[in-house]
C-alpha cells in the first residue's frame, strides 16, 4: 500500500482517510517486522529536537538532583529528553558541550546560579526559562520561582517569636538574585522589631568555608547571637561545627536555620530547622514553563510555597550569663 497510508496508520491520524482494516494490517505488519518510527528523521522534518537543556550550578547538589527529576518526568510525559549540563565548580562558564546549542535543542532550563555557564553555550539565545530569577530582569521567556521571600519570613517570626533578638546571617558568597531576596528579606523582617541586632558574614557553600566564616563571627567582641541563619543546610551544618567547636551547645546557646531540607538536615543532632523547598516540583513548573513557551502559551504563574519544618535546632535563648 501507499507509503501516505502507512504513514497516517503509524502516526495515528487515520480514523477517517484508512479503513479500520487496513489500519489494522499495517499495524500487523510492523509488529512483524518490528519496525519503530524513525525518531531522528522525524524531528528533523519538524524543525525539533525535542531535547532540552537543563543548567544546573553543580550535580553534587542532592537539591539539583530533584529540580532534573522533576523535570525529566514531565518531559518524558511530552516525547522530550533532558540533558543536564552542570558548571564545573559551582559556578562559571564550562566547556560548550554541542557544536551549536541551537540545533542541538529546542530550548533551556538554567538556574540563576549558573548564568555563566549558560551564555558561555549561548543558551540565552534559545527559549529559555530561568529557575530562581527575578521575573524583573530575567534573560528567559519566563521564569519559575521557589517563594524565598516567604520562606525567609517564616524564619524570621519563628526565631522572634522565641523571643530572639541578636542574629547573626551566614549567607551564601555568591552573587545571585536568590540570595539577594534572602538578605534583604531577613533584614526587612527584623528591623521591624525594636531591639533586634542583625550581623551578617559569608561564606561559599561548603561545610569547611561555613566552619571557618561561623566560627569568625561567633568568637568576634560584642554580645554574641542568639539565633544564626543560614542561606542553606550546607552553611547550617558548617555553622554546627564552628558551635560545638566553641563549646556552644545547640539550641541552649545558640539556634541555627537552614534552608532547602536536605537529608543533611535530618542526619545532624539536633536536627535542623530548615525551611522545605520542594526541588522535584520546581523542575516540573520550569519543565511546564518551557512547553508553554516553546509552543508560544502563556506558562504557569505564582510562585511554588514553601513550608519552616521545625526540629530541634531552634529554642528560646537562655538568660544572658555574666560571660555573654
Amino acid at each position: 500500500m501507499s507509503q501516505a497510508a502507512v504513514s497516517l496508520v503509524l502516526g495515528e491520524k487515520w480514523r477517517g482517510r484508512v479503513s479500520e482494516a487496513t489500519a489494522q494490517r499495517v499495524r500487523e505488519a510492523a509488529q512483524e517486522l518490528g519496525y519503530r518510527p524513525n525518531l531522528a528523521a522525524r524531528n528533523l522534518r519538524l524543525g525539533r529536537t525535542r531535547t532540552v537543556l537543563l543548567v544546573v550550578p553543580a550535580l553534587t547538589t542532592e537539591f539539583f538532583a530533584g529540580v532534573y527529576t522533576g523535570a525529566a518526568r514531565v518531559a518524558a510525559e511530552h516525547g522530550f529528553g533532558v540533558v543536564l549540563y552542570p558548571s564545573p565548580e559551582g559556578i562559571g562558564p564550562a566547556r560548550n558541550p554541542f557544536g551549536s546549542a541551537a540545533a542541538a535543542l529546542d530550548g533551556v532550563i538554567a538556574s540563576s546560579m549558573a548564568a555563566d555557564a549558560l551564555t558561555a553555550i549561548r543558551g540565552d539565545q534559545l527559549p529559555l526559562v530561568m529557575l530562581d530569577s527575578d521575573p524583573e530582569g530575567s534573560l528567559g521567556a519566563a521564569t519559575v520561582n521557589l517563594d524565598i521571600r516567604d520562606g525567609v519570613r517564616q524564619v524570621a517570626e519563628h526565631l522572634l517569636a522565641l523571643g530572639h533578638r541578636r542574629f547573626l546571617h551566614l549567607a551564601a558568597d555568591i552573587a545571585s538574585w536568590t540570595f539577594e531576596v534572602r538578605a534583604r528579606e531577613l533584614a526587612t523582617r527584623l528591623s521591624a522589631v525594636p531591639g533586634t541586632d542583625l550581623r551578617t558574614t559569608r561564606a561559599p557553600i561548603s561545610i569547611d568555608d561555613a566552619l571557618a566564616a561561623a566560627a569568625a563571627a561567633l568568637s568576634a567582641p560584642g554580645p554574641r547571637p542568639t539565633a544564626l541563619v543560614c542561606d542553606d543546610d550546607k552553611l547550617a551544618a558548617g555553622a554546627y561545627k564552628a558551635a560545638r567547636r566553641l563549646g556552644l551547645h545547640i539550641p541552649d546557646d545558640l539556634s541555627i536555620t537552614g534552608l532547602d531540607d536536605l537529608a543533611l538536615a535530618r542526619a545532624i543532632d539536633p536536627e535542623l530547622t530548615t525551611v522545605r523547598l520542594d526541588a522535584e516540583l520546581f523542575g516540573e513548573r520550569g519543565m511546564q514553563a518551557l512547553l508553554a513557551v516553546l509552543d508560544a502559551r502563556t506558562p504557569p504563574q505564582g510562585d511554588i510555597p514553601v513550608q519552616l519544618v521545625v526540629r530541634g535546632s531552634t529554642a528560646p535563648p537562655r538568660p544572658p550569663q555574666p560571660h555573654d
